[in-house]
């Protein structure tokens, strides 16, 4: 059976993208799904130095958690016409742990024009770790939100698509028979 991962990788405890992955992570549970969630801002994460970080215990528990993952989605905002520095901080102190990774991507953004943004983080992945791509993400602005979560039932739809597609691709590519 497979294993599946939600990150959130805001800092911002009523982040859009964190409410896209929790939308993600409930539809997940409620079709016994063996996932787990798991929030970059409750670890205490040190900016990868290419030394001493590796061995924070914030550090171990991610990576333990990327490698323990078959397929892994990631809820991350954009900033700056790229997605945040938590989430590539993410990747730059787990490193191998993603190899041959099935991922997502849930991103929020304040606008339309950073829709692209996530190209560069997803070729990363692939080029880097080998990971497969899920060719469907969700791409949302403040206007899908309201405070307590996403304020359109279409969008609710869109985001549940994404973690019905990875569960799809991850188990075919692991052989995993329907």
């Amino acid at each position: 059976m497979s294993k599946y991962l939600v990150v959130s990788t805001s800092g911002n405890p009523s982040s859009n993208s964190r409410k896209m992955g929790r939308t993600a992570y409930a539809y997940m549970q409620k079709t016994a799904t063996d996932c787990d969630w798991l929030d970059l801002s409750g670890l205490g994460l040190p900016l990868c130095d290419a030394d001493a970080c590796y061995g924070e215990p914030g550090a171990q528990q991610l990576g333990k958690a990327i490698k323990a993952a078959d397929g892994i989605l990631v809820a991350a905002p954009v900033y700056n016409y790229d997605v945040s520095a938590a989430a590539k901080n993410m990747i730059e102190l787990t490193g191998k742990a993603w190899e041959d990774k099935v991922v997502g991507f849930l991103c929020a953004a304040g606008g339309m024009g950073s829709y692209m943004s996530v190209m560069a983080y997803a070729n990363s992945l692939m080029l880097d770790f080998r990971c497969v791509i899920i060719p469907r993400f969700v791409y949302a602005t403040g206007e899908d939100f309201h405070d307590d979560g996403i304020a359109d039932a279409k969008m609710v739809r869109r985001v549940e698509q994404v973690a019905a597609e990875l569960v799809r691709f991850t188990e075919a590519l692991r052989g995993v028979p329907r």
